[in-house]
């Protein structure tokens, strides 16, 4: 005999919620599907993807090398005391601008002035003498062609005036160096630039070629240094020959650049990182460029004639290489380029020819053969795509396919 099976209440409100539950998640699905298809891209008419592209131009093309170049003076000079002496008073202060000529420091003078003094009447009591041998030859001489002395007497004379001759000139030479050693006793600065720390006080003992009283360096004109790659050392050396090469120079904090010209270009490639030492030479008399400071170099380096230059942004990197998309009849077509040179956002190709139009919107969607249609850029797509960079890398079944 079978018996009925009776369900208690708890089982079936358990029961019904499943059922409600299940019928809930089937509409939650179904509503789903057309939110999913909303949100994906839209084709236009017929299928087609929409894009933007641009034509590809002929025209010359200036290459521009970017480096960081670093802010050095043309000479820093430490200025030395060239004799053993004391500091007697300090005429400018540390951090002044001095031109060439100006006075610096002073040192103790009275020994040399007494030198000088000394040598000065040593050498008059020397031509004193000389005089008066003279004298005593030229009677020498009269008495010997009278007959009254003997040649040999007068050959004496002769000797003691040739003697004295010889001893003037070594007074004369003995006074001008004690002159020039009076003449360091004034330093003088050798060049225009200007000075750093000052740490001699008057009534500071120095010595001579060692202490050092004060650094000079020459901020107008100025160098900045910086390194290429070896393959821009031909376009180098030939901008070197030509009188330098334009070179411009842009602190990170400012808006403006200097100009500056090609001064140097190092003997030798650095085999560590293959690149040369370039040195460039820029007016500084606004004090815009300080030693050591880092700035932005750029140096025009060639320009290529008849140039083929697309937007940067239209070339996508595959694993088999660059290509560009191009409308080719409504059609997109695969175009593989090589790029030659790269300025911004702009870029030097070849493999596409002048007036192609190139896409540079929208090329993320196309393959080779799909239906394109082009429309123009709003100004704010503009905007964007200039600094949107270079699409990804195609999928490896797409790069296949540009390939055959």
């Amino acid at each position: 005999m079978i018996k009925s099976a009776h369900l208690s209440p708890t089982a079936i409100a358990v029961s019904l919620a499943l059922i409600l539950l299940a019928g809930c998640g089937s509409k939650t699905d179904e509503a789903a599907a057309p939110a999913a298809a909303a949100s994906a891209p839209k084709a236009a008419p017929g299928g087609a993807v929409t894009v933007v592209a641009q034509a590809a131009q002929k025209r010359d093309f200036d290459v521009n090398l970017q480096s960081i170049g670093t802010v050095i003076p043309v000479a820093t000079v430490d200025i030395k005391a060239q004799t053993t002496s004391v500091v007697m008073a300090v005429h400018v202060k540390e951090g002044q601008s001095v031109k060439k000529g100006t006075l610096l420091f002073t040192l103790d003078a009275r020994p040399d002035e007494a030198n000088v003094a000394k040598l000065r009447a040593q050498m008059a009591k020397d031509e004193a003498g000389l005089a008066d041998a003279q004298r005593q030859l030229a009677r020498a001489k009269d008495l010997v062609a009278k007959g009254f002395v003997s040649q040999g007497a007068s050959d004496t004379n002769q000797a003691q005036v040739d003697g004295l001759v010889a001893t003037v000139a070594s007074d004369k030479a003995a006074l001008d160096a004690a002159k020039l050693s009076l003449s360091y006793t004034r330093v003088l600065a050798p060049a225009s630039g200007r000075l750093g720390a000052i740490t001699l006080a008057p009534g500071t003992a120095v010595q001579a070629n060692v202490t050092t009283l004060v650094t000079l360096t020459q901020l107008d004109p100025i160098n900045v240094a910086f390194s290429l790659p070896q393959r821009n050392l031909q376009g180098l050396l030939a901008g070197l020959k030509a009188g330098g090469a334009v070179v411009s120079a842009k602190l990170p904090e400012d808006k403006g650049a200097l100009l500056g010209k090609l001064q140097f270009v190092d003997n030798a490639v650095d085999g560590a990182t293959g690149t040369v030492k370039v040195k460039a030479r820029f007016d500084n008399k606004g004090d815009a460029l300080w030693p050591g400071a880092f700035v932005n170099v750029a140096l025009k380096a060639e320009t290529i004639k008849n140039a083929v230059v697309i937007p940067t942004v239209a070339i996508i990197q595959t694993a088999r290489g660059a290509i560009v998309y191009v409308n080719d009849g409504g059609k997109a077509a695969s175009r593989p380029v090589v790029v030659v040179a790269q300025e911004g956002e702009e870029s030097v190709v070849t493999g596409v020819k002048p007036g192609d139009r190139v896409v540079t919107e929208g090329r993320q969607n196309l393959r080779p053969d799909a239906a394109i249609n082009e429309r123009e850029a709003a100004p704010g797509e503009k905007k964007k795509e200039k600094g949107a960079p270079a699409a990804p890398a195609q999928p490896a079944s797409a790069a296949s396919q540009v390939a055959s």
